[in-house]
């Protein structure tokens, strides 16, 4: 029983279809939401409850009756996979036999042999060690005595611009250009042939399977009706142009997928693994967790873990974006795609290839097209209607003047015009692909963003919400100074001395303000109470420290002299001795940030805070802040984001990524500042920013606006010449190869236009 499950989409090259696929299984009774992501060609679809593998099969059914084409392969949760290439198997036949052989096998989620490719994938339904595969491997073997399977070689991928298209391009060229040159009606035949029997076939099988408006039924009525007609050269023309665009198309989309994850160069391929003198290169994903590899100077960290030998510096720039290195040693941690810059490292790991630094932030930088921006969804909707709506029209046209004036063939032939402008694919490519490139830009720069819908809910922000300690400031407090009761027998030594034993039995920010304060005290029987502050015994004495809501919850009076204005109220044996504040500077940017801010449209900053109000205000008067909350517990700062969130809908809460998650989960966007709690971020927050350095909110914000700007304008920019090469087709003054380069030239420029957001140069 499952509420989500996802599949790799085969055989979808057209973004319009994969729009129409997602709108036909969202409508599907008993699903929750359904993402078709395009770019990588992943389909997820949720259900409203836990649904038995009887649902999932219905909900495949669905998907092949809306795209009879296409292929979909389970993903199924904790899975694993291997690839290998083999060898011996001279037939597809045998391949196809030791595919099914593989597929039987118990806990298999899928198998594929590629006889052209020369490689086996295997999948397994939860984590496997080799000993699974290696057992099917052999079952393989029984079946085929000849057949050897080897790990899989390395290929150097082709170059996007080397497709099958581009072969049928220059036969259906050659043949059209024959035809022209020689006047032999036959060859214009064959070059619409070449060029458009994939798009008839398509055409056919989608009319069968009960789908009929899409580009391929477009392309084929508007085409036949033209060979009907007459314009042979025409019909042809369209086809082998159609052919070229989808080419260029394809090649694009191919080609950024390509620049975006390329610019995060985040993987590395190999790793010296060390085993006692011996140093042998293995592919990073073998390494098992606690293994000791080897970093040369000028290598990336290929996994994470800890330095065992050496010392060096690290360029973390491709994760945080911080330009400058970090010193490391024996004892400290390290992050796969880190560069080691001077000196031979030797690393002891401490997690999986697959559950890297590195590897997740590709993970979710690719995943990221599934969580769709509201202009995202709009486009869908709007293809869902639109060719529907213009082949009615082309119907009209078609019919109605010729009625009129008698001219049917010149008001057909307009009306096949018409159909061939109307392939939507220039808004259902460009619009997601703009946020993709977003998405690329901001990680770069060591920020990690969920989803299009966050960055466009971040071009348009009303108010942002920033925690105090940690966010706005660095986190790192000193003891300002000492108030102690008159009436105390202990003096401020004595009273330091016992706070400082105590709070340092805790990892809290304000515990170590008291971290080099020596102490041959010790403290037992600590408890820390979160969101308030501890208690212990401490030689002999019974110790409170922590905030007033502390010392109510334990009855202890305030002194009247010290009152409650203290960070830290320090009680001894239940009586209140002493008030230690401490200060926590505001972070140099952060005022500069909040100005940006500013100037960037949004309308109001608000802080929120555990500390006391005292210090609170402090901080928020030196960084420019509007509003100030003071002295909360975490569920109160959760609470306080929800009612800020009803007066400001498009609301962002920037915080560390720790006491902060509820307020993080509950925010329109959640951002996550700081590396140290990368793993819980990525995990609650929609916006991960992987450095302590406060201007990447302001950069992320100049991202979303420059993609927001670009989506509007490819949606503004496909939308007119739509409407205009409607229009002149209508009108006569464009005939249908015109059209098909117009809607080709628009979708290319569109994409060209999508990808300069990688070019952008943030604001210094």
């Amino acid at each position: 029983m499952t509420k989500t499950r996802s599949w790799t989409v085969e055989n979808l090259d057209c973004a319009s279809c994969a729009n129409e696929l997602e709108q036909v299984l969202s409508l599907h009774d008993g699903v929750a939401s359904a993402s078709m992501n395009y770019l990588s060609k992943k389909l997820t679809v949720e259900s409203k409850r836990d649904e038995s593998d009887s649902f999932w099969l219905e909900v495949e059914h669905t998907a092949k009756r809306a795209e009879p084409t296409v292929t979909l392969l389970p993903i199924r949760d904790g899975e694993s996979e291997r690839v290998y290439s083999f060898s011996g198997l001279d037939c597809a036949a045998c391949a196809l036999e030791v595919e099914e052989i593989l597929a039987k096998g118990a806990g298999v989620a899928s198998a594929q042999v590629d006889w052209a490719d020369q490689t086996i994938r295997i999948k397994s339904q939860e984590a496997q060690g080799d000993h699974f595969f290696d057992a099917l491997i052999d079952a393989a073997k029984k079946t085929e005595p000849t057949l050897t399977v080897s790990a899989q070689k390395k290929v150097v991928e082709r170059s996007p611009f080397l497709q099958a298209r581009l072969y049928r391009i220059i036969a259906s060229l050659l043949s059209f250009a024959l035809a022209m040159a020689l006047d032999i009606p036959f060859l214009y035949l064959a070059s619409y042939l070449i060029a458009g029997w994939d798009v008839i076939y398509k055409a056919a099988r989608n009319i069968l399977g009960g789908k009929i408006f899409d580009e391929y039924f477009l392309m084929t009525v508007a085409t036949v009706g033209a060979l009907f007609i007459g314009e042979r050269g025409e019909a042809a023309a369209v086809m082998l142009f159609y052919l070229i665009g989808e080419y260029f198309q394809q090649s694009a989309v191919i080609q950024s997928r390509r620049s975006v994850l390329a610019a995060l160069a985040l993987k590395v391929e190999e790793t010296r693994l060390v085993d006692g003198d011996a140093v042998t290169l293995v592919k990073s994903e073998q390494v098992p967790v606690g293994s000791l590899i080897r970093v040369l100077a000028g290598e990336k960290v290929p996994l994470d873990g800890i330095i065992e030998r050496g010392v060096g510096e690290l360029d973390m720039q491709s994760l945080t974006g911080e330009s400058l290195p970090q010193y490391k040693g024996p004892g400290d941690e390290v992050l796969s795609s880190s560069l080691n810059l001077s000196s031979t490292l030797d690393i002891r790991t401490t997690r999986a290839f697959e559950d890297s630094t590195a590897t997740k932030i590709l993970h979710l930088v690719e995943e990221s097209s599934a969580k769709k921006a509201e202009s995202e969804r709009f486009i869908t909707t709007f293809a869902r209607y639109y060719t529907p709506a213009v082949v009615a029209l082309a119907l009209a046209l078609a019919i109605i003047p010729s009625l009129i004036t008698g001219a049917w063939q010149t008001w057909i032939y307009r009306a096949l015009v018409f159909l061939v402008v109307s392939c939507p694919c220039a808004l259902v490519i460009s619009v997601p692909l703009s946020y993709f490139a977003g998405i690329g830009k901001s990680a770069k720069s060591g920020v990690i963003v969920k989803g299009g819908n966050s960055l466009e809910t971040l071009r348009s922000l009303d108010a942002v919400v920033f925690d105090k300690t940690g966010t706005l400031t660095s986190g790192r407090f000193v003891i300002d100074s000492t108030a102690v009761d008159p009436s105390s027998p202990y003096d401020e030594a004595t009273l330091t001395a016992l706070a400082a034993s105590l709070e340092q039995m805790s990892r809290h920010p304000l515990s170590e303000a008291f971290a080099s304060i020596h102490t041959s005290l010790a403290a037992s029987d600590v408890t820390e109470i979160a969101g308030k502050g501890m208690v212990g015994t401490v030689d002999g004495k019974r110790i409170a420290a922590g905030n007033a809501a502390l010392f109510a919850e334990l009855d202890i009076a305030i002194s009247p002299t010290l009152g409650a204005g203290g960070t830290i109220l320090l009680a001894v044996d239940g009586v209140h001795a002493a008030a230690f504040t401490l200060l926590d500077e505001a972070k140099g940017e952060a005022k500069e940030v909040l100005a940006t801010l500013k100037e960037q449209g949004v309308r109001h900053l608000v802080m929120i805070s555990g500390d006391n109000e005292q210090n609170a205000r402090r901080v928020a008067s030196a960084v420019g802040i509007d509003e100030v909350h003071a002295s909360l517990l975490p569920h109160e700062k959760q609470e306080e984001v929800l009612r800020l969130s009803q007066q400001y809908p498009n609301l962002a809460f920037v915080g560390d990524g720790i006491n902060d998650a509820p307020s993080l989960a509950v925010a329109k966007v959640g951002i996550s500042v700081g590396s140290g709690a990368s793993d819980l971020a990525i995990e609650s927050a929609d916006v991960v920013i992987l450095s302590e350095d406060l201007t990447r909110v302001a950069t992320l914000v100049e991202v979303a606006r420059k993609t927001g700007k670009i989506v509007r304008q490819n949606i503004t920019f496909a939308l007119v010449v739509k409407a205009l090469a409607l229009l002149f087709g209508a009108l006569g003054y464009a005939s249908m190869w015109v059209a098909v380069i117009a809607d080709t030239g628009v979708t290319i420029v569109a994409v060209l236009n999508a990808l300069r957001i990688l070019l952008m140069r943030p604001a210094r």
